[in-house]
Parts: C-alpha cells; structure tokens; sequence
C-alpha cells in the first residue's frame, strides 16, 4: 500500500512508467484510499484502455498488408483518390507504401480527420513511408474520359511514380488495368492503414494544389472548397462565369455551357 505522505504529483509520475495493469504499483495505488489518488488512477485506467482500443484496431486495419506479407509480398502499397466529386480542378491519386512498423493509429480515412491533424500525418508519413507516388488527371482529361476512367489512370500513374516497385497493391474501391496482384476494398481508407496513408497524402496534396489555383483564379473560394460545389462556389461561378479549372461535364457547369452556346 501506497504511504500517506506519497504526494499526488509523485503518483502522476509514478504512473507515467507504468504500462500494464499487471504492475504490482498500480495495483498498491488501487488500494490507497485517497480520493485524490483513486481519481488520477481512473484516468490512466480510462487512458489505458483508449490505448488498448486503439491498438487493436491499428491491428485490424492492418490485417490486409499482413495477410499480402504471409503470402510472400514484401512492398504493398495502399492506393486512394481525392477529387471525384467536386465542380473545378483535378483528380489526384497517391500510392503509399508503410514500413512494417509504421504505428501512428491517428492514420485513417482523411475525411474522419480535421486540417491540422491531416497536416501533421501529412508529415509523418512523407518521412516514415518506403515509398510516395502521387498521379493527377486535370479536369480537361476529366471531361474527355470521364471521372471513373480518369480515377484509374490518377491511381495508375501513383504506381509508377514509386520510388520502390510495390508487389502487390490494395486499392479503394477500383481495380487497375494492371499485372500487378491487387485486392479492391470497399472502403479500404477506413480499413487498410495503407490506404488509409494514401488519403491523406492524396487529400493534402489536391487541398494544397487547390489553394494555389485560389490565387489564380479568385472568387470562387478553392482555398475552402477545393473545388466542391459549395454555395460559395456556386455564388463565384454566378459571378464571374466559369474559369479553366471547371469540369464542363459536370452539372450544373455543363448546362451553364449548354447554355452559352444557345
């Protein structure tokens, strides 16, 4: 048992080094009758088992690249696209391949995290990752093929811009014209860390790329939207008619068009 004079701040410390709840001192602490002392003993109890979901689910999400690594693939890499949606600008692709023990369980579907925390696994990534390939289709290769067909040629030249050749490839809900072994997920950035990686680094890289077009082409708020069809947007393409970047497939800037040429 824990002594009377053993102050709160020590017990803070003291539970800093502790890591399993086996730890005779946690359990000593348990038994020390202090309010004090059983309330920041509930708080590493609550933090511990946060951490422990945490992990297991870092494990699940990873369970596509270690079924790939048992069956003798050494490079995965995951594959992910941002920009398929919006009105304006291009489609960007990345292909990221993790090392082994690559751990940073915040690394998840970019759309579940803010800005800054994109930013910042932006980095960690980019410095951790074997490899980084990122490809982009523009918004005129958009309107001559289509959105889906310009999707896999983003992704494919992703592959190619590797600095490591990857032996097998997991992939977000598409499959590439490739020889390559590959498995399509549905919703792989929410269940393959790797392609979790390649939103990220695919959605900073367009948000970036669109905040620089915002300067070129204001009014129509890319450094917000990325090109999305917000009422900001709608309201500059009111304004100011179309620019460059406009996907002229896409309603409601294909009607627009449409409509000039009447």
């Amino acid at each position: 048992m824990t002594s009377e004079k053993t102050t709160i701040q020590s017990i803070r410390q003291l539970l800093l080094e502790i890591d399993s709840i086996d730890d005779i001192r946690l359990t000593a602490l348990k038994e020390d009758p202090r309010k004090g002392v059983q309330a920041i003993v509930n708080k590493w109890q609550r933090d511990f088992d946060k951490k422990q979901d945490q992990l297991a689910d870092l494990e699940l999400r990873l369970e596509f690249e270690r079924r790939a690594h048992l069956t003798g693939h050494r490079y995965v890499a995951g594959i992910d696209e941002v920009g398929r949606g919006p009105l304006a600008g291009p489609v960007v692709a990345a292909a990221v391949i993790l090392p082994d023990d690559f751990n940073d369980f915040r690394v998840n579907d970019s759309k579940k995290t803010s800005k800054a925390v994109r930013n910042e696994l932006f980095d960690i990534i980019e410095a951790q990752a074997v490899a980084i390939g990122v490809g982009s289709v523009s918004q005129k290769m958009i309107d001559k093929i289509n959105i889906y067909e310009a999707t896999k040629l983003a992704m494919t030249a992703a592959v190619n811009e590797l600095s490591v050749a990857p032996d097998y490839l997991l992939i977000d809900a598409m499959k590439l014209p490739t020889l390559l072994p590959q498995e399509s997920l549905i919703k792989g950035d929410a269940r393959s860390l790797s392609i979790a990686a390649a939103s990220i680094i695919a959605k900073v890289t367009r948000d970036r790329l669109m905040e620089e077009f915002s300067k070129q082409y204001p009014g129509y708020g890319f450094e917000k939207n990325a090109g999305y069809g917000t009422k900001e947007h709608l309201s500059g393409i009111k304004s100011y008619g179309i620019c460059p970047l406009h996907r002229k497939s896409f309603s409601p800037i294909k009607e627009i068009v449409q409509k000039s040429f009447k």
